[in-house]
């Protein structure tokens, strides 16, 4: 009557014959197997015989049959049951047998709702979404996770309890501004007042660990995310107090109101992006406290009947018919399968018909279900060990609906994913591991995990999480203590604060015990990235092919649509994946996927290794990846394919329909008309008005949410009033959801993801073609905001530091503190004792944290990334044009990811200890050096990345040399590329290259700091400002080769620096009057610290630009003494009237520049008389002192002839005035002149002599000037400076100038000053003889 095939259990299939089965309800479902399906009753179902046939069931004989259902459904230990239904059990009785086990021991009220005495409100407990909330809040679908979305939005719960002891859990998801706890229904809060701020309300903060109620006192611990509050309430005691992770706070009010008309309800209120879940009950309490009843109560009777069914199950697998014997045998149950026996299958029927409706309710789930496969695990071994959990999930997916099934899986794998990312931390990590074990154990399982990858785990799950291990806050309760009983920080510091590395051998051993704690903690923190890792290789299976679409490609279009969420939604914190996700998540996709890219060349030799791994280029401009809005290297996509369209066609063989170029342009507009509404409402639903939030909120329910709560505007889920029409906003589809293997991987000449190869890119296979649209992925992951996480992490590594040089310090006092002074002594002991607790507990975290993000193994992760993008760019920059179609992130992913290499993980893991780590550098260098003035970049933003990357580069000896070790074509373009004139482009980053390339061989420009902030503290040591100098000769020379060579670039270069010099030292100059002008005024005044801020950069500016010229005077001098080139006296007169500028202005006495000085306002540190005179002294000793004996003359002629020019400036270098000059003591006491002899340290005694030289030379030379200098008639003087003699006349007009004032203005003007001809030619003008 019944045959199965022998087949596997997923694919058994039944065949019954006709009058086998009889249905005994109405209600039919399915088993379905591959193309075979048997229907059945829902409920219930019998085997019948014909009468002629002997009494058998098709399967065994009776007897065996009997004993094996009572030993799977054993009678009860109640006598009075037992006795009446000794009799046979077949499959025709078992349904009413098992109805009554099932009711057996259950109250006829158990499971109906009944009011509790001491609770008012629904049974089922939520958050009131109606009118129990203030502020603007997201409420996900279950109405138990709440995110604020305002200042301080408050929500209560919809029940309240008036006696008795009650309790409920709040699950922490952001450790940021909350205070959970209860308030009565009178309480009323607002955007600034909320529970705990009003009395009869209530409320514990963990963020500043404190208690609420109406005033506040210190009380608890800090709590993080991840950690479970639990809030209990004694009304019959008036209590309150709170637990954390299970662990109590202590009583935290005591004589809390409560009578008639008093009753409490949960609550909680939280700031902007704060988010929680709440567990009135709805699953099993995590922490259950003694005594005390949660909010909610458990389904007592479904409960029972759960375990009572899965107590029949066990049984089933504990069981086998020995047919021979005609006997049950016992058998491990961990060996279990179907084998194909129909009378084990119609057993497991019949449980599974009461099982499965209680398999989909989120208590039984993880009550019943998530324990016991997790108990089946808990025997130790392998995972693939206990193929139980498969077999089970066969059983589920046959003899189970699909929507059932489907919600079982949906709520299983909510709840593992809630029990991983709210467990607290345990030295072994031992809990973490036992949910990552199962979550493998059930993705294992293919049907399952494809229908999880599509429906489940991006769409409504966070399943990031599973990737993520958290950072303990507490050390003392992650047991760090016990695992590294050692610690250790630096104890020696430079006069800068830097670490020493000398150490003693006490300091030393101390280190090593230290580091091999480390090591302990992370070998633990491995073995659970090694399951993440199983994880990811579970979702990059692409053999998997046995039940419709692999698993790759299920989850490769879900990794892109997960990219498109955190990448459009960048200005709306609530619903971007947390950074600390995607650090840890970023990792693991790397490691999986170089696995599997392995495994590929391992299969084909022509493919390239993991070592070499790229994405081509073509995948930017063939229009097979979806990029979203990211900005291209070009500008906007749409943009490039109308300007390019015949290079796509000529070079890729991509032609570009003209229909598609006009959709394209329109929905461009569209995108800029939408982005206001966008970002206002982040991302609204068209269709019901509420905020839909995608899966990645922070809220631990893992749900979307559809409801938005305003009180500031209208309720959408219970309006008072009728909605408006909702704003617009378009929400793009994703092309990839729709894609198929064939598409991404291409067959029968299809391409797929790499159509259109450039001619000059090699055919050789790569990697499979999904590969390398992860890898894509992956670059622009880490471009969205890993990169930003590890420089935030970086501060625990920062804080460590502080507190080591804090202590050190206290130290240092303690040992020179007299013996005398007691009272300061016990001040100093207390500081000590506390800068070691602090320092205690962060080099534990600390270590916590360089093992889950700064170990060696992740350094190497992000150093392939570096090397991956490298080899992109270069490949991209390979197609010429097309170059223009890559995402702008590529270049910034390669230059981040080399900051975080340097600044991030070194100096505990060195850079210079990577594979190839130099070749490495110098290709970064050669892309910088060429794309920092590519003219097919046009993004500012990026350009602007490029040149401070490229500034910082030179800053740092090893990458200088890399920028050294570039081809000498490639310097020499670089170089006129920084030259370029500074008008109508960014300059001040170009002369900053050009000062770090001179800083080390200029005059007194060796030092690192001002000597007038040595001693301060340097807010970091680590910026590019502060190293030391690493001067390139190399690049000096290629610069002297090309100012020698091109004249007309050198003029052009130096008009715009002098021009430059000019506005920024004018600039500052009227911004110091403005604050002298302030400083003065009786009144207290403020000056705004951005106008400092200016004003020191103008400063900075001034004092730069001084030093390229004097670069320019050292290296090239005959740019302004060889008067035989075009434009050099020009430019040497304009040198010196600037020079003289800047001097009267520095060294006037009582000047301004002097008591700005000397208010020493915060924000103008830098502006002192040192690097702007030591600047404008090396030009003149270059110009005055080292020049050839021609060289000497014109520049001493030419600055004893501007008008400005006065001696004393240059003897104030000196320390002299006028009256030290001639000889005299001024009365009274004299403060202190600056003096070049005053800093022996910056100055050498060779630079003195020379200044000494300079100012004897001037001295002379101004004296003899002024006795054969002619009296000259106003008449005979320039009209437009009144400052030099008329030398030059204009051809046609016959106008009159001096030379200086006329080659000046023809360089930017051909008219003539005063008739606005144009001039044509300009000749010397000599005055004629006065006849007598």
């Amino acid at each position: 009557p019944l045959s199965l095939s022998p087949s596997l259990p997923l694919s058994l299939s039944l065949s019954l014959s006709p009058g086998t089965v009889s249905a005994a309800d109405t209600t039919v479902w399915k088993m379905t197997s591959k193309g075979t399906s048997a229907t059945y009753t829902r409920k219930s179902y019998r085997l019948t015989s014909d009468i002629e046939k002997p009494k058998i069931t098709g399967f065994v004989n009776d007897r065996l049959l009997g004993n094996y259902l009572h030993h799977v459904f054993p009678f009860p230990e109640n006598a009075q049951l037992a006795a009446t239904s000794r009799k046979p059990l077949n499959f025709q009785n078992l349904n009413e047998h098992l109805d009554r086990l099932l009711s057996e021991g259950l109250d006829s009220e158990t499971g109906k709702d009944q009011n509790v005495d001491g609770r008012l409100g629904p049974t089922t407990v939520v958050l009131d979404h109606t009118s129990g909330f203030e502020g603007l809040l997201l409420v996900d679908d279950d109405l138990l996770g709440v995110v604020g979305h305002s200042n301080f939005s408050s929500i209560r719960a919809t029940s309240c309890i008036y006696k008795g002891k009650w309790m409920y859990e709040v699950l922490i998801s952001s450790q940021g501004l909350m205070q959970v706890g209860w308030c009565t229904l009178h309480c009323r809060f607002n955007q600034e007042e909320g529970v705990g701020d009003t009395s009869d309300s209530y409320a514990y903060d963990g963020n500043r660990v404190r208690k609420w109620n109406v005033t506040t006192t210190n009380y608890g611990k800090a709590w993080a995310a991840g950690d479970i509050v639990t809030c209990v309430i004694d009304l019959d005691e008036g209590k309150i107090g709170f637990c954390l992770n299970g662990i109590s706070l202590g009583t935290a009010f005591e004589d809390i109101r409560s009578g008639p008309g008093i009753a409490y309800f949960p609550a909680i209120s939280l700031s902007f992006k704060e988010s929680v879940a709440f567990n009135f009950g709805s699953r099993p309490i995590r922490y259950p406290m003694e005594g005390y009843r949660p909010m909610q109560d458990p389904p007592e009777a479904d409960l029972m009947k759960a375990h009572k069914l899965l107590g029949y199950l066990k049984n089933v697998f504990t069981i086998s018919f020995d047919i021979q014997e005609g006997r049950l045998v016992e058998k491990d149950p961990a060996s279990w399968q179907a084998e194909g026996e129909p009378t084990v299958l119609i057993t497991l029927a019949h449980i599974f018909n009461c099982f499965s409706p209680l398999m989909c309710k989120v208590y039984l789930v993880e009550e019943v279900l998530m324990a016991y496969f997790l108990g089946i695990l808990e025997r130790g071994g392998a995972v693939d060990e206990h193929p139980l959990i498969q077999r089970l999930l066969d059983l589920m997916w046959l003899l189970m609906e699909d929507y059932e099934v489907q919600e079982c899986l949906k709520q299983l794998m909510m709840s593992l994913l809630r029990a991983y990312r709210f467990s607290p931390i345990i030295p072994d990590l031992g809990l973490q591991i036992h949910y990552l074990r199962l979550t493998i154990a059930i993705l294992k399982h293919e049907k399952t995990r494809k229908y999880l990858l599509s429906n489940v785990l991006f769409d409504v799950l966070r399943s990031v999480v599973f990737f993520y291990i958290k950072t303990p806050l507490r050390v003392e309760e992650a047991g760090l203590e016990e695992l590294i009983p050692t610690t250790w920080w630096p104890t020696r510091f430079d006069k800068e604060g830097q670490e020493v590395k000398e150490e003693s051998a006490e300091e030393r051993l101390r280190r090593r015990a230290y580091e091999r704690g480390c090591q302990r903690l992370k070998k633990r923190i491995e073995v659970v990235e090694e399951l993440q890792i199983q994880i990811l290789k579970l979702f990059l299976n692409n053999r998997d092919k046995g039940s419709g679409e692999a698993s790759r490609y299920i989850f490769l279009n879900k990794f892109r649509k997960f990219l498109q969420e955190n990448a459009s939604n960048r200005g709306n914190p609530t619903i971007l994946c947390p950074p600390e996700y995607m650090v840890c998540f970023l990792h693991r996709l790397i490691v999986a996927l170089r696995s599997y890219w392995d495994e590929y060349r391992l299969r084909n030799s022509s493919a390239i290794p993991s070592e070499d791994a790229y994405v081509p280029p073509q995948l930017f401009f063939n229009g097979k990846v979806d990029y979203f809005d990211q900005q291209r290297l070009g500008g906007l996509l749409s943009h490039l394919k109308k300007t390019l369209k015949d290079d796509l066609a000529s070079k890729a063989n991509i032609i570009i329909d003209p229909a598609e170029i006009s959709a394209i342009s329109m929905d461009d507009l569209d995108e800029d008309d939408e982005s206001i509404t966008q970002q206002r409402l982040g991302g609204a639903t068209a269709g019901g008005g509420a905020l839909a939030r995608p899966s990645w909120l922070s809220s631990p329910t893992l749900g979307r949410a559809n409801r938005f709560l305003s009180t500031a505007a209208v309720s959408l889920m219970n309006p008072r009033r009728s909605l408006a029409t909702v704003e617009k906003v378009k929400v793009r589809t994703l092309n990839v959801e729709q894609r198929t293997e064939e598409d991404i991987e291409g067959s029968h000449g299809n391409d797929g993801l790499l159509l259109g190869r450039p001619p000059d890119e090699p055919e050789q296979p790569i990697t499979e073609k999904s590969l390398l649209e992860i890898l894509d992925g992956a670059i622009m992951m880490y471009n969205l905001s890993v990169h930003q996480q590890l420089g935030k992490m970086v501060g625990v590594s920062d804080d460590v530091h502080e507190y080591a040089v804090a202590l050190k310090d206290t130290e240092d006092k303690i040992a020179r503190c007299p013996t005398t002074r007691k009272d300061i002594l016990d001040e100093l002991t207390k500081s000590q004792k506390v800068f070691s607790e602090k320092l205690n507990h962060l080099s534990r975290r600390l270590a916590w944290i360089n093992a889950t993000i700064y170990s060696k193994e992740k350094m190497l992760d992000i150093y392939w990334l570096l090397q991956v993008c490298i080899r992109v760019i270069e490949h991209s920059d390979r197609t010429k044009t097309l170059f223009a179609f890559m995402p702008e992130f590529y270049m910034n992913v390669a230059m981040n990811s080399y900051s975080a290499l340097k600044n991030y993980f070194s100096p505990v893991n060195p850079m210079d200890e990577l594979p190839g780590y130099q070749e490495t550098l110098s290709r970064l260098a050669a892309i910088l050096a060429k794309h920092f003035a590519d003219s097919r970049i046009v993004g500012t933003d990026i350009k602007d990345s490029l040149m401070q990357a490229l500034a910082s580069y030179v800053c740092y000896p090893h990458s200088l040399r890399a920028v050294e070790r570039i081809p000498e074509e490639q310097c020499l373009a670089m170089m006129k590329n920084l030259l370029a004139p500074y008008e109508q482009r960014p300059w001040a980053q170009t002369n900053w290259i050009l000062v770090r390339l001179w800083r080390g061989c200029g005059f007194g420009y060796r030092y690192t700091r001002l000597p007038h902030l040595l001693k301060s503290k340097p807010e970091d040591a680590n910026m590019p400002s502060l190293q030391k100098p690493c001067p390139s000769t190399l690049l000096q020379q290629h610069m002297a080769d090309l100012l020698r060579s091109d004249c007309e670039m050198a003029a052009s270069f130096l008009n715009s620096v002098l021009n430059q010099l000019n506005w920024a030292f004018s600039e500052f100059i009227g911004m110091i009057q403005e604050i002298q002008q302030a400083a003065e005024r009786p009144e207290r005044n403020f000056v705004d610290s951005r106008q400092l801020k200016v004003c020191a950069t103008c400063f900075d500016l001034s004092v730069s630009l001084l030093r390229v010229l004097e670069m320019t005077v050292t290296l090239v001098p005959e740019i302004f003494l060889n008067w035989t080139r075009q434009s050099a006296e020009l430019l040497l007169r304009r040198l010196a009237q600037l020079i003289n500028q800047v001097l009267n202005r520095v060294t006037a006495e009582k000047n301004l520049f002097d008591r700005v000085v000397n208010l020493r306002l915060p924000g103008l540190e830098s502006v002192d008389h040192y690097p702007i005179l030591v600047a404008v002294t090396g030009i003149l000793v270059r110009i005055l002192v080292d020049s050839d004996v021609q060289g000497v003359q014109r520049g001493t002629t030419v600055l004893l002839a501007d008008p400005c020019f006065q001696l004393r400036s240059i003897q104030y270098l000196l320390g002299e005035n006028d009256l030290t000059a001639l000889g005299a003591k001024p009365p009274g006491t004299v403060k202190k002149h600056f003096s070049l002899q005053a800093y022996p340290d910056y100055i050498s005694l060779e630079e003195l002599m020379k200044v000494e030289g300079l100012l004897s030379h001037l001295t002379r030379e101004s004296k003899q000037a002024a006795a054969t200098a002619l009296p000259t008639s106003e008449e005979d003087l320039c009209p437009i400076c009144y400052a030099h003699p008329i030398s030059a006349i204009f051809r046609p007009c016959s106008h009159k100038s001096c030379k200086a004032c006329i080659n000046q203005h023809l360089m930017n003007n051909k008219d003539c000053f005063f008739c606005k001809a144009t001039i044509t030619a300009v000749d010397d003008y000599i005055k004629p003889s006065s006849s007598l």
